[in-house]
């Protein structure tokens, strides 16, 4: 069975992770203690990634490149990424995981950087993953985050933003080079449209997301592309997702389902109602008259 790929955050609080969740405007936490042995996924990150690992081993993979994310060591991860994960808790502690990740939105880091008076340095090398070490006084303020987790409904919204801006003031103390990655992510350099678009074809990406990677505005990205493809975004994406999933219904043994989620569509009703509109009949009975 193809495994899905989860959007997060918003996949992650549902079921079957059931992990604390505490949100505000902009900003999503979430802590994980959990005793577990190589589990793995696939993530979409609508948003900054920031996970702080307390316990156990968290390995991520982006392309061809790994990350291991061992116990007291953060990582931060671009945004409109698909990343694909391996946890392992301690072995000699039952196998405990734990960690907290904090998915930040554009507007809570401009904030950030507008009160902290924060300067672009020299650019530094900008990598979608980039490890490091957390300090002394981050753990301690992941610590004191703790307690908030057992209440989240009655935390206000005014403190949370508080703790938030805290752990940012802390980062920038800790590493000016984790503030400078922050940065250059909020500085996308232009890149091509096609090879945006192709290699992003089948994951569950929006056209804002796409804008993103390729570095412009939504409104530059979808006259860019109407110039080159002459068509919308939209259009062009669901013919190519529909015509790669006709193609493996015809040669792989792979169910409607796994087809639906492996080419990027995320409800297996709107992907059979769109297959039959574009060519005259469900994936289903397209399957049942292979057979």
């Amino acid at each position: 069975m193809t495994q899905r790929i989860i959007k997060a955050p918003q996949g992650l609080a549902a079921s079957p992770f059931n992990q604390s969740v505490l949100k505000l405007k902009g900003l999503t936490v979430i802590e994980s203690c959990t005793n577990t042995v190589g589990k793995q996924g696939t993530m979409f990150l609508e948003d900054y990634l920031l996970m702080f690992v307390l316990n156990g081993t968290y390995t991520v993979r982006y392309g061809d490149q790994v990350y291991v994310v061992h116990k007291h060591e953060m990582v931060l991860l671009q945004k409109s990424i698909v990343i694909e994960y391996e946890k392992s808790g301690e072995p000699n502690q039952a196998y405990l995981l734990e960690y907290m990740m904090f998915f930040l939105k554009d507007e809570v880091l401009k904030d950030f950087i507008k009160m902290a008076d924060i300067q672009s340095a020299q650019p530094t090398v900008l990598v979608p993953i980039f490890v490091n070490p957390i300090s002394e006084r981050l753990l301690t303020y992941l610590e004191s985050l703790k307690p908030y987790f057992n209440e989240p409904d009655n935390i206000e919204d005014g403190l949370i933003k508080i703790k938030l801006l805290e752990l940012l003031f802390d980062l920038s103390h800790a590493n000016e080079n984790i503030v400078q990655q922050l940065l250059q992510l909020k500085q996308q350099v232009r890149s091509d449209i096609s090879t945006v678009v192709e290699q992003n074809i089948l994951n569950p990406v929006s056209v804002n997301d796409l804008a993103y990677l390729s570095g412009r505005s939504l409104s530059s990205f979808k006259r860019d592309f109407q110039t080159i493809y002459n068509t919308s975004p939209s259009l062009w994406i669901r013919q190519k997702r529909l015509e790669k999933a006709k193609e493996l219904l015809t040669y792989s043994a792979m169910s409607v389902t796994d087809v639906c989620f492996t080419t990027g569509f995320e409800n297996v009703a709107h992907f059979s109602r769109v297959f039959k509109e574009h060519f005259g009949y469900t994936p289903s009975s397209y399957k049942q008259q292979l057979s």
